[in-house]
């Protein structure tokens, strides 16, 4: 009796069995049917970014710099650039110029690293300086550098730069100083007295001047050749305008090359005009039946505002009483003076002014009667 009961119970378990059974091997073939298998994707490089730098020695260091790129990669598995790395390798100076990247990564130095911000981005130029110590032997250096991300993952070596280093360089000049002229700012200086690695005499080609509009822009250089003397005048200026100068030794390096020195001091100076132009001079007079005609030469002075002419009836009264005739400053180097009288013997003399107010002393006096 119990068992015709629990007969149906079992054929019921066994009918749900192989429902769940049969529903679960359906879902398992429509996923396997229905999914769309695509093709594996390429690995991508953690770091791609690899960069170019350039490089040269000044004194005694070698200023290294190179190109940023356009933008810091963020994209996919390519995590963000977060510093540079600056690697050295020192070797003989007849090493064959052939090194793999494995063989340099073995041998070479880890000298320094620039946190790099997105603002070094816009910048797009960076550079890193190399102090050295000169060996007694010639030597090569070889450097690279190599980006490396906020997870630490480096990106590939950039090109090898090769530098064969000069120890027989001039020093800096010394003691640089300014004055004002009117024609010029007139720089002084020391030579060197000494190379950079204490030998003398000192390796000297010439010197370069470098003037800058403020003491963090990039100063310009004002010489075309080397100068020779340690003394330079910088002719093209402006009056009331603050400079910053330095000099620079320069030396013939290694290769035949011209080295330059570390900077000299800096000097600051903001010229000012305070020098009174020349008197003019070559003044004539040609006299006419109602006017009396004054021509004179013009003045050297690039900064002449104008002049003032001066007349007297006497010769021997103050000048500082005669009548000024121009009551605005006269811009050409004529005049004309047609209140005058028959037979009257009119004496003159000329001042120039400059465009910072300066006076010239008087001129000569000149004199002409009226016929």
């Amino acid at each position: 009796m119990l068992k015709h009961l629990l007969k149906p119970l079992f054929l019921s378990i066994r009918l749900i069995n192989k429902t769940a059974l049969a529903f679960t091997l359906c879902a398992l073939l429509i996923t396997i049917s229905c999914g769309k298998r695509k093709p594996p994707l390429p690995p991508v490089e953690s770091v791609s970014q690899r960069v170019e730098i350039n490089g040269f020695q000044r004194g005694g260091q070698i200023i290294l710099s190179w190109r940023m790129p356009a933008r810091n990669a963020s994209e996919g598995n390519v995590l963000s650039i977060n510093r540079a790395d600056i690697y050295r390798l020192v070797e003989a100076a007849d090493s064959p110029l052939t090194l793999t990247e494995e063989e340099f990564a073995s041998r070479s130095t880890l000298i320094g690293n620039l946190q790099i911000s997105n603002s070094d981005f816009a910048l797009q130029r960076l550079t890193y300086t190399d102090t050295l110590e000169f060996a007694a032997q010639p030597v090569r250096i070889r450097y690279a550098i190599r980006f490396v991300n906020n997870s630490g993952q480096k990106a590939a070596f950039s090109n090898f730069l090769l530098i064969d280093p000069s120890a027989n360089v001039a020093g800096n000049p010394e003691a640089l100083s300014a004055s004002v002229s009117q024609d010029g700012v007139l720089l002084k200086w020391q030579a060197p007295r000494a190379n950079i690695n204490g030998s003398v005499p000192v390796n000297i080609l010439g010197y370069n001047l470098y003037r800058s509009d403020s003491k963090n822009d990039t100063a310009k250089l004002l010489n075309a050749a080397p100068v020779s003397d340690t003394n330079y005048s910088d002719n093209l200026f402006e009056f009331n305008k603050e400079y910053f100068y330095f000099v620079r030794s320069v030396s013939v390096g290694g290769g035949g090359e011209p080295v330059e020195s570390l900077e000299s001091n800096i000097v600051r100076i903001t010229p000012v005009d305070a020098f009174p132009p020349s008197a003019p001079g070559a003044i004539t007079i040609a006299a006419a039946p109602l006017n009396l005609s004054i021509f004179f030469a013009t003045n050297p002075e690039k900064d002449i505002a104008g002049y003032r002419i001066y007349r007297s009836t006497d010769p021997n009264l103050s000048k500082s009483v005669w009548t000024l005739l121009t009551k605005e400053l006269l811009t050409a180097n004529t005049f004309q003076d047609t209140n005058v009288e028959t037979g009257k013997t009119y004496y003159y003399y000329l001042t120039a002014v400059d465009t910072a107010g300066n006076i010239s002393e008087p001129s000569e006096i000149v004199s002409e009667t009226l016929p």
